[in-house]
C-alpha cells in the first residue's frame, strides 16, 4: 500500500514525497495503523525493515495535529549515539514541512552540546531521542520535566538490555507519566524482553517481521580458515576490487581485533578505517562520514558499533569470526542487501567455531556453502562440527537454502509500503 492511503496530514505526505517514499514495508504496514489508534506495540523487526519510519510517521502526524506544542511530547530511547543521531536525522527529513522540533541527547560531545541538550530538555522539544546514560545525567540535575510525555519509544530494546541498560530504562520510565503510549521495537525477542514488556507495556499488540532470516538478496558463503590466515584471506578477497565492493563492513569480536585488522588493511594499501567506542565523538562521526562518502572502502567494527549504522548500498559484509550469538549473525548479515539491493556475506570459520556456525545454520534454516582457503594462502581446517552434521560441503559459488533456493532466507524486499491509518485517539 502507498503512503498517500494513510490519513496522514498533507505536510507529512509532502515530506515523504520529497524523500522518495512511496510504498511501505511490512513493519510499517502493520505498525502504523495500530500506533495511530493509540495502542501499545511490541514489534520484532530486524535492521533494514523500515522500523524507524514505522514509529516516527504516526507520531509526527499526531504531534502535528496536537493543540499542545512546545513541550516534550515523545521520548525515544536508543542504545547508541549513532542510532540516536540517525533517528533525529529521520525526524528532520520526514518532518521538513511540519515544524516539529527534535534533539538527540547523547554523551561524548563538548560543553556546548550539553547546554543545547539542557535547553531542549527544559524549554521543550517535541521529540527527544536519547541514550539512557546521558539522559539520566540530565535528569539527575533536577531540571528535566517529562510531565507532558505522551509517547515512549524503546528502539533496539534487546541491544539495550545486552549493554546493561535495564535499570537505567526503568529509572527513566519512573520519571514519565503512566498515561502514555508505549512502543517497543526489538530485533530479537529473548525472555528478558518479554519481562521488560510486562513491566512497561499495557496489553500490547504484537508484530513479528522476518525474525531470524537474512534478506533474500544476501548471497552467503563461509571460508574454512585458520586464524593465522584470516588477515591474508581478507586482503586477498578485497584488494583491487573497489569497483566490485565499494562499501564493505568487517565485523570482529573485540575492539583490539578491530584496530589490528584496520591497521593491517591500511598497510596493504586498502582504504580502511576502524571505529570503536573508545573513539571521541568527533572522530567517530568523521570515520562514518568518510565511509558514507566512499572515501573509505572498508569499515571495521564490533557488533555494538555497527548495530546503529544505517548506510545504504553496502556490497559486502565479512564476519572475521563467527558471532557468539546466532541472532547476531542475522544482524551482521542484515547490513547488506537493504531494501531491494543485493549483497554478499562471507564468514570466516576456524576449527573451534564450527559448532557455533552450525547453530547459525539451524537458526536460519538453511545451509551455507563452505569454501576452502585458497592454496596460495594456506591449508583449511576440515569442517566437522561437534554435532557431527555437515552443512553445505565444499562448493564454490553461493549457498542454497531449503528447496534449492539461493541462500538468503525469508526477508521481504518490498520498499516502503504502508497501511491505512486509523484514528488518532490515544488509549486512556
Amino acid at each position: 500500500m502507498k503512503f498517500d492511503e494513510f490519513n496522514f496530514c498533507e505536510e507529512l505526505l509532502e515530506g515523504l514525497e520529497a524523500m522518495g517514499f512511496e510504498e511501505a514495508t511490512p513493519i510499517q504496514e502493520q505498525a502504523i495503523p495500530i500506533i495511530m489508534e493509540g495502542k501499545d506495540i511490541i514489534a520484532c523487526a530486524q535492521t533494514g525493515t523500515g522500523k524507524t519510519a514505522a514509529f516516527l510517521l504516526p507520531i509526527l502526524d499526531k504531534i502535528t495535529r496536537s493543540e499542545t506544542r512546545g513541550k516534550i511530547n515523545t521520548l525515544v530511547i536508543a542504545p547508541t549515539r549513532e542510532l540516536a543521531q540517525q533517528i533525529d536525522q529521520q525526524v528532520e527529513g520526514f518532518g521538513y514541512f511540519l515544524g516539529v522540533s527534535s534533539l538527540a541527547v547523547y554523551g561524548g560531545g563538548d560543553g556546548m552540546s550539553w547546554e543545547q541538550q539542557k535547553t531542549a530538555l527544559t524549554d521543550g522539544a517535541d521529540i527527544i531521542i536519547a541514550t539512557p546514560g546521558r539522559l539520566l545525567s540530565h535528569i539527575g540535575l533536577g531540571y528535566v520535566k517529562f510531565d507532558d510525555v505522551e509517547h515512549l519509544i524503546l528502539d533496539e530494546a534487546d541491544r539495550m538490555l545486552d549493554m546493561g541498560f535495564h535499570d537505567d530504562i526503568m529509572n527513566i520510565v519512573d520519571k514519565i507519566p503512566d498515561d502514555r503510549q508505549n512502543l517497543l521495537f526489538s530485533a530479537t525477542m529473548p525472555p528478558k524482553i518479554r519481562v521488560l514488556t510486562k513491566k512497561i507495556l499495557e496489553d500490547p499488540a504484537q508484530i513479528n517481521i522476518s525474525l531470524s532470516k537474512p534478506a533474500e538478496g544476501v548471497l552467503q558463503a563461509a571460508y574454512l580458515v585458520f586464524d593465522e590466515n584470516k588477515i591474508a584471506l581478507l586482503k586477498d578477497l578485497i584488494k583491487d576490487k573497489k569497483d566490485t565492493y565499494h562499501s564493505i563492513i568487517v565485523f570482529a569480536s573485540t575492539k583490539r581485533l578491530v584496530s589490528q585488522i584496520g591497521k593491517e588493511l591500511q598497510r596493504a594499501g586498502i582504504p580502511a578505517r576502524s571505529i570503536s567506542s573508545d573513539f571521541e565523538q568527533a572522530e567517530r562521526e568523521e570515520v562514518l562520514l568518510s565511509f558514507r562518502n566512499r572515501q573509505t572502502q572498508v569499515l571495521v567494527a564490533t557488533d555494538i558499533m555497527a548495530r546503529g549504522i544505517d548506510i545504504k548500498e553496502i556490497n559486502l559484509v565479512v564476519n572475521f569470526d563467527v558471532p557468539g550469538d546466532a541472532e547476531d549473525y542475522v544482524h551482521r548479515v542484515g547490513r547488506t542487501a537493504r531494501a531491494d539491493a543485493t549483497g554478499v556475506a562471507l564468514t570466516f570459520i576456524n576449527k573451534k567455531d564450527q559448532s557455533k556456525f552450525h547453530s547459525i545454520e539451524t537458526l536460519i534454516e538453511q545451509q551455507v556453502t563452505k569454501i576452502k582457503t585458497p592454496e596460495h594462502i594456506g591449508k583449511s581446517p576440515e569442517y566437522n562440527p561437534r554435532t557431527g552434521k555437515k552443512s553445505g560441503g565444499y562448493r564454490g559459488g553461493g549457498g542454497r537454502g531449503r528447496g534449492g533456493k539461493r541462500s538468503g532466507g525469508g526477508g521481504n524486499r518490498n520498499r516502503n509500503r504502508g497501511g491505512k491509518g486509523g484514528g488518532s485517539n490515544r488509549r486512556r
